[in-house]
């Protein structure tokens, strides 16, 4: 309900008010059990009919005892908006003019055809708290919700209570205090609604806003599934593909217990040696349409050099999930997996991606360093970034760099266990992971010939990138010991230590974001900050270089693998003109150390002096810890089966 309450008098939403007491705890905020059936069955369940602009509208179609199919709303009366969902069981959308909205959704009820209606007025108003986005999850699935707070109030008073459905604990969040909430949905026998109130007092006034997910019943998770976690449902992008029928069952699915055969889902490059984007669009697996376009979009306009649509050659698919954090390869698959966050552009649909921050935000928090990254253009950060609270929409050149960035990274795995030279060898009755391992990999082969040396450092990106836990000879390590460890060795990042194979991809990785985007790489070595809130100036570099790749000990482990990742690239010619490093200054902030590249090279903001840009940045980099140091991929371990 989106409305105003009276401090004495609390409305109920529709049905949904179950005699939940008001007491809060872990789970649901309320010391009662809560139960489901108060909705009316086989029909559309809407939580408010009478809203204000801007606020969010979720409609649920339920028949929790029935077989419903072939779903598809359409819009009927009023300004058109956008429906991201249009063949799930709800839809959610945020109307930006007053007016009569109505709906309607077809679907096929245990073999009949069916149609309802529904309409919702929407008009003008103030918008005190909002929350979204009510939405489909199966059991088991990683659900987030957010609420939007009006700034004249106190957020940190806001409070979240669960009125229905089965009991559930939420993980990393809580209900008092915090804007977004996290938590797995909890096992059903039927389709199932939870519903969330979440509300603010101020000043003798409450704010309330409702939001509900619809869980679904899901098929028991094989012991020996590849997939052990609940994975949300997907469809093939392009629906007449040959491999439409392949994709979901290979490469996203918690029943598949063995590889696939490259008989049944070959790689692009064994079927089409010089592939369009109509060939690579039909190997992509979406949770929604939007990001299929999005991604699309991505290799039309940002491809120039047919890099990825070349290096795509050596993968079976591309998944991309609202559900997928952080991104990865998985040569069981031969796939790659994208985070959805990677394609966005409206506010609407940043609001179908799931917000739970990646599990990896808290490693190494022991530990008395940090080694943040950035990619800079022109002294800058190349990439943008958009706060979580806001309504703001972004341009795809926002996001660029970070996509490509991510895409290079990603693909020089797939082509690190499938190298071009052999995408005809391969018998096509052999799985797609029995040929992975048939032979030493290329990432194996560095290893041996240019091998890292750090022992230390291998060790503790074990703690940071792997379980987390530190001994306490590593929670002893000062900024100054790492500096020593990681500087007189040749990785360019604290990633390279997690394995051979993300070595061998943070180097060509980093080699093509400066050739095809003049964009170079920061990492330094600096304090652990400690606080609730952390800025970017807390981090106070002990030591750090830009462009490390240009060092004379590190560029022949990067021209091994440009040469075997993108053999058409004439890598040696921008290997030997790399510049050299630019050292920062110890002792000054991870701020400070931003403006290190020479003036000459350099186009200050709006003719500001570099020292108004500066503050400028600073300002824009309020952080938490998990900005600076979370990294966009990981590598998924390989089944044993």
């Amino acid at each position: 309900m989106k409305q105003l309450l009276l401090p004495v008098l609390v409305t109920c939403l529709l049905s949904g008010c179950n005699g939940s007491s008001s007491s809060d705890n872990s789970g649901n905020g309320s010391d009662t059990p809560l139960l489901q059936d108060n909705y009316q069955k086989n029909s559309l369940i809407a939580f408010d009919d009478n809203i204000k602009v801007n606020q969010a509208v979720d409609l649920f179609l339920y028949y929790p005892d029935e077989s419903v199919t072939n779903i598809l709303w359409q819009q009927t009366s009023s300004e058109p908006v956008t429906l991201l969902s249009n063949t799930s069981k709800a839809i959610a959308f945020t109307p930006l003019t007053p007016g009569n909205y109505s709906f309607q959704v077809s679907f096929n009820l245990n073999g009949t055809s069916q149609t309802l209606s529904h309409s919702i007025n929407v008009s003008e108003g103030d918008n005190y708290i909002n929350a979204r986005l009510g939405h489909v999850v199966q059991e088991g699935n990683k659900v987030s919700l957010r609420a939007e707070v009006a700034a004249e109030l106190d957020s940190a008073s806001i409070r979240w209570q669960q009125k229905s459905g089965p009991s559930l604990s939420l993980t990393g969040s809580s209900l008092t205090g915090d804007v977004a909430i996290f938590f797995d949905s909890p096992e059903v026998s039927q389709d199932t609604l939870v519903e969330f109130d979440v509300s603010i007092t101020q000043n003798g006034i409450s704010y309330l806003d409702t939001v509900a997910v619809l869980i679904e019943d899901s098929p028991v998770i094989p012991n020996n599934a590849y997939f052990e976690e609940r994975l949300a449902s997907v469809f093939p992008y392009q629906a007449n593909s040959d491999y439409a029928d392949a994709l979901e069952p290979c490469l996203y699915s918690n029943q598949l217990s063995s590889s696939c055969t490259l008989g049944r889902l070959p790689l692009i490059g064994q079927q089409t040696p010089a592939p369009e984007i109509d060939d690579i669009m039909d190997r992509v697996l979406v949770s929604h349409a939007w990001m299929g376009d999005r991604f699309r979009e991505f290799l039309e306009t940002n491809d120039p050099h047919g890099d990825f649509r070349s290096m795509l050659q050596a993968t079976t698919g591309v998944v991309i999930s609202y559900d997928i954090r952080p991104s990865f390869y998985w040569a069981a698959t031969g796939a790659i997996y994208l985070d959805a966050d990677n394609f966005w552009l409206t506010a609407d649909e940043r609001d179908t991606i799931n917000a739970a921050p990646d599990y990896r935000s808290d490693f190494g928090k022991d530990l008395q360093f940090a080694m943040p990254w950035r990619y800079i253009k022109n002294n800058d950060y190349a990439s943008e970034s958009v706060a979580a609270d806001s309504r703001e929409n972004r341009s795809s050149q926002d996001g660029l760099y970070r996509l490509a960035a991510l895409m290079y990274h990603e693909l020089t795995h797939a082509n690190d266990f499938f190298p071009s030279s052999s995408w005809q060898s391969f018998n096509l009755n052999t799985r797609v992971l029995d040929a992975a391992l048939a032979s030493s990999t290329q990432s194996d082969q560095l290893a041996v010939a240019y091998p890292l040396h750090s022992d230390n450092m291998r060790a503790l990106a074990q703690v940071s990138f792997g379980d987390g836990n530190a001994s306490n000879t590593q929670k002893a390590y000062s900024p100054s010991d790492v500096s020593g460890f990681f500087s007189s060795d040749q990785a360019t990042d604290f990633y390279n230590y997690s394995s051979e194979r993300e070595d061998y991809a943070m180097l060509f990785e980093e080699l093509m974001m400066y050739s095809r985007y003049d964009i170079v790489r920061d990492v330094a070595v600096t304090n652990q900050p400690t606080g609730e809130v952390i800025f970017a100036d807390d981090y106070i570099v002990n030591w750090g270089q830009r462009g490390r790749i240009g060092e004379d000990n590190i560029k022949p482990r990067v021209s091994y693998v440009a040469r075997r990742v993108l053999p058409d690239f004439d890598a040696d010619s921008v290997i030997n003109n790399l510049p050299a490093p630019i050292a920062m200054t110890a002792g000054n902030n991870w701020v400070e150390n931003l403006g290190i590249s020479p003036a000459s090279r350099v186009t200050l903001e709006k003719n500001l002096s570099f020292a108004q840009t500066l503050e400028q940045i600073s300002h824009r980099q309020v952080i938490r810890r998990e900005y600076v140091r979370a990294l966009p991929y990981y590598e998924k371990p390989l089944p044993k089966h």
